[in-house]
């Protein structure tokens, strides 16, 4: 590990501190030789002081019960009938996971209980069709779930719920997971399953509003998996709820955990219910991080490099857009006030936050800061994202003759051969342009 992928991760820690992360394993990842390292990530997590209550399924167990035995089960995920064959199988199935994971977590020196926390009632008749011994959630004994985190124990539940007369029914994975999070109030839900999160056009989709998640769901576009389909469907249904942050990632994947906690970019899809975005002016402090993020973009000499004087001696023109806390994005506006110019200059989007329209926001902003100090006219050097300054800002291409005399003489020292490209600035607009 590199130190600066230490210092990553620290910057988490106050946040998340004594917060509680929801983790649901679907069955096909406990029988995954990738268990042991989510099992070594969820120790990490508790050494930094964050509470984790594991959700599992056992479905993928279910099946292979059945399946070994020659039996015809009613349904193996919690969703369908189950009937009294069923309902033994699923138990045993349980038991056994549960065990595993609770062995697992021992292995790497974590404390762990099973937790009968679970009140359930029957699903009833759906469709005109009697679910028999499948449930649905009541009610979560919070205090005992409250008891054993304080006490620096990981309480295990499985898909299994009783109800007031001791009746036993099973109940979905992902809808327990649904049901503990909010009752605690937790900060994160993170789904692992064997799949990849919400993919579209082959590429996993990093992000997604409550707003984008339930239009997924309500059209069923792009088509998925019916059990990427769930955990997306409780993923929204959980940010409505209250839950900040809903994580679906590919539990086969090693790290996969811990990179998606403790990256900006992450590696799975995360549903997100209250992005905080603000846009603020760059202190000090933030000169590396600034020079970190561009770094690729000034390698490929698409930004002109900077140092960290340079910065420094000019730190009132640039600004930076955060996404809970994080750097994603940044800006400059250099003012020529004998011109009554202004150059849009550094603009940069990471990578992992690209397509989302976070440029465009940032031209906006320093356009409209612009107008605010008088600047009649907005310019912009650029040698490879010209078009982008012509189709989502709209800039004209120019020539170097419109630059003021001391920017002028900079263009003609470099070399760079840069396009130059120009835009009116209308008047100043009143607008909240901290938050967005």
């Amino acid at each position: 590990m590199k130190v600066s992928d230490l210092r990553g991760i620290l910057q988490y820690v106050p946040r998340f501190r004594d917060r509680i992360f929801v983790v649901a394993l679907d069955g096909e990842i406990v029988s995954s030789p990738n268990l042991a390292n989510i099992l070594l990530d969820l120790a990490v997590l508790r050494s930094l002081s964050i509470k984790v209550i594991i959700v599992h399924g056992a479905s993928a167990q279910i099946a292979q019960l059945a399946t070994e035995r020659g039996l015809a089960i009613s349904n193996a995920d919690g969703t369908g009938v189950t009937d009294d064959l069923t309902l033994k199988v699923g138990l045993e199935a349980a038991t056994n996971v549960t065990n595993e994971i609770m062995q697992g977590l021992t292995s790497v020196d974590l404390r762990a209980v099973y937790a009968n926390a679970i009140i359930a009632h029957p699903a009833g008749i759906l469709g005109g069709v009697d679910h028999l011994h499948t449930g649905r959630v009541e009610r979560v004994d919070t205090k005992a779930l409250h008891l054993f985190l304080n006490e620096g124990i990981t309480p295990v539940i499985p898909p299994i719920g009783f109800d007031g007369e001791g009746r036993t029914f099973r109940v979905n994975s992902d809808s327990i997971a649904l049901e503990v999070a909010e009752a605690v109030q937790a900060m994160k839900i993170i789904y692992l399953s064997a799949r990849d999160g919400v993919v579209m056009n082959g590429e996993i989709v990093k992000q997604l509003s409550i707003i984008e998640a339930e239009e997924i769901v309500k059209k069923r576009r792009p088509p998925l998996e019916v059990g990427t389909f769930s955990k997306l469907d409780h993923a929204a249904r959980a940010c409505r709820l209250g839950i900040p942050r809903v994580h679906l990632l590919n539990g086969l994947l090693d790290e996969a955990l811990l990179s998606e906690v403790f990256s900006h970019e992450g590696i799975g899809t995360m549903i997100y219910s209250n992005e905080y975005q603000q846009i603020r002016r760059i202190f000090k402090k933030d000169v590396r991080a600034v020079m970190s993020l561009i770094r690729t973009s000034v390698n490929s000499e698409e930004l002109v490099r900077r140092t960290r004087a340079e910065i420094l001696a000019h730190l009132d023109d640039y600004w930076v857009m955060e996404l809970d806390r994080n750097l994603v994005a940044c800006v400059a506006l250099h003012l020529y006030p004998e011109s009554r110019q202004a150059e849009l200059a550094c603009l940069y989007v990471a990578k992992g936050h690209e397509g989302q329209g976070y440029g465009r926001k940032l031209m906006a902003f320093a356009e409209q800061l612009a107008a605010e100090k008088g600047v009649k006219e907005m310019f912009a050097l650029s040698t490879q994202a010209f078009n982008y300054f012509q189709q989502k800002g709209g800039y004209a291409e120019s020539t170097p003759d419109i630059l003021p005399p001391d920017r002028r003489k900079k263009y003609d020292v470099s070399a760079r051969n840069s396009r130059v490209m120009r835009k009116p600035v209308g008047p100043a607009l009143v607008t909240e342009t901290a938050r967005a």
